[in-house]
């Protein structure tokens, strides 16, 4: 049996002295694969890989803010409401216009003790200011058919948003006063003034309320 001189090594089986560790290369390890992952997962999902976030991810909010700062438009059957009666109340101011100016021109309305048109249009209280009542209110629907028009209605600017408030606040107190007028001082109804004032409620009634939803103003956006 052989023995084995003092001092000697055991050499490995597998290999000689150039093999070399699997694991190494030139004496320096590997990457290993858990480094790679940690490092490529210590980058943000939706950026670019530099500590920036993506365009894309911005576009959301922005989109969002720009729709909340849309204006308020009221609906279409609230729009051609007001138009409509808008446009029925310039039709009666321009006829009472053109019977109060034209003699020849006989309004159809019956007179009676109670109702009688002529009576109303040809007295003292048909006058505001040295001005026909009829003119004042030829005036006042031309404006309200020019504002309460839908394209009227897409405008957010802020002065025409209070001037078809105020100019409704106007009107209905100018109403009472001639129905106040009708029945103390003159004692006659005119059927087509009464017209006049009912179209004349009716349009405060929903500008007050178009005002209060805030239709024709434009939207803050939210902060975050």
């Amino acid at each position: 049996m052989a023995t084995r001189k003092p001092g000697a090594t055991a050499r490995p089986a597998g290999g000689g002295t150039k093999s070399k560790d699997k694991g190494t290369r030139g004496g320096r390890p590997e990457a290993s694969a858990t480094t790679t992952g940690a490092r490529q997962g210590s980058r943000p999902s939706g950026g670019r890989g530099n500590g920036r976030p993506s365009p894309a991810g911005t576009a959301a909010p922005v989109k969002a803010a720009a729709a909340e700062a849309q204006p308020a438009a009221p609906p279409l059957w609230f729009q051609l409401t007001t138009w409509i009666l808008s446009l029925g109340g310039l039709a009666v101011s321009i006829y009472l216009t053109i019977a109060h100016f034209n003699t020849s021109v006989t309004l159809a309305c019956p007179a009676t003790s109670t109702v009688n048109c002529e009576k109303v249009t040809t007295s003292p209280q048909s006058y505001a200011f040295g001005i026909p009542v009829a003119v004042l209110g030829l005036a006042f629907y031309v404006f309200l058919a020019v504002v309460n028009s839908p394209w009227a209605w897409r405008i957010t600017w802020p002065p025409l948003r209070w001037a078809r408030v105020g100019s409704m606040v106007v009107g209905i107190v100018f109403v009472l006063y001639l129905i106040y007028a009708e029945l103390f001082s003159i004692g006659a109804i005119c059927l087509w003034c009464t017209s006049v004032h009912v179209i004349t409620f009716a349009l405060f009634v929903l500008i007050v309320f178009g005002a209060a939803a805030g239709y024709g103003a434009a939207k803050a956006p939210k902060r975050a």
